[in-house]
């Protein structure tokens, strides 16, 4: 039962995290969910409660390792955000390590030129 150890200890640590990062109209929440074949992100106004925008790997059309998809995905989402008028973001890893594809996707985002 490791899995379900490593789950409830995943939520223990978004838990905290999420009791620290608050999304506002003006600096929203990057949220970040990964499963073993895909990747989400999302913008949200924890404020207005509602999502900006969302991005995954499961409708776009990008090929490659997962971590080159979760940079991808970062590029796409911070291409979203800016569109709607976005330029500064808080980001939630939700309870994931700083590693691999979540970092992959953060750089990416940076790299769009989100600023977080």
């Amino acid at each position: 039962m490791a899995t379900a150890k490593k789950v409830v200890r995943r939520l223990k640590i978004r838990r905290g995290v999420r009791s620290k990062v608050v999304g506002t109209t003006l600096i929203p929440r990057l949220s970040v969910f990964k499963s073993n074949k895909c990747i989400y992100a999302q913008v949200i106004d924890d404020s207005k409660g509602e999502t900006v925008c969302s991005v995954n790997s499961l409708k776009s059309e990008i090929k490659g390792t997962k971590v080159e998809v979760a940079n991808a995905i970062g590029k796409l989402i911070a291409e979203a955000a800016k569109a709607k008028g976005l330029d500064k973001i808080v980001f939630d890893r939700s309870g994931y390590l700083y590693h691999g594809r979540v970092k992959a996707l953060a750089e990416g985002a940076r790299e769009s030129g989100l600023k977080f």
